[in-house]
């Protein structure tokens, strides 16, 4: 069983389970972002039912699984990260791959913006707010989404670079 937590196996574990979490919360985040973002005057009757049926969802219902989430992928990523800045991006600097690095840099400073913004995130789906914080409960919502989508993203790029293991 000790082999297990010292080897590259514990690390795939912790990065497959990284990246389930991390889908999952882009599930939620992306259909949350599309639900605030339909025209509410115009509606969205002319678009394609898949359209219609993926931005018909209850928002608020989504709060608390995306800040869940998001403080669990987090977790969960800083544990990886150890083994990141050792194993992994050492021999990419010593490669010269200082864009895919960078790209992964964005990542790390995106994941933090955004578990900065939960708990306004939180309170702004939470309470009832005006029309300026109603804007702000959209943007703020996409916000997140498109921090998800681009760390998710980056984490793909760089594993495909140089995974765990290699």
């Amino acid at each position: 069983m000790e082999e297990f937590f010292s080897g590259s196996a514990f690390w795939t574990f912790l990065l497959i389970a990284h990246g389930l979490l991390s889908v999952a919360l882009l599930g939620a985040l992306t259909h949350q972002a599309m639900a605030v973002l339909k025209s509410k005057k115009a509606g969205i009757s002319g678009s394609p039912n898949f359209i219609r049926r993926f931005s018909a969802v209850a928002a608020p219902a989504y709060v608390n699984v995306v800040c869940v989430l998001w403080v669990l992928s987090f977790i969960l990523g800083g544990w990886i990260y150890s083994e990141y800045r050792i194993a992994i991006r050492i021999p990419m600097e010593q490669q010269e791959l200082f864009k895919t690095v960078g790209t992964f840099e964005l990542k790390e400073h995106m994941a933090v913006f955004g578990l900065g913004l939960l708990p306004y995130y939180s309170y702004l789906w939470k309470n009832s707010v005006s029309a300026s914080e109603e804007s702000a409960r959209r943007w703020v919502t996409v916000f997140l989404a498109a921090a998800c989508w681009y760390t998710f993203l980056a984490g793909h790029i760089v594993n495909n670079a140089r995974g765990f293991g290699s």
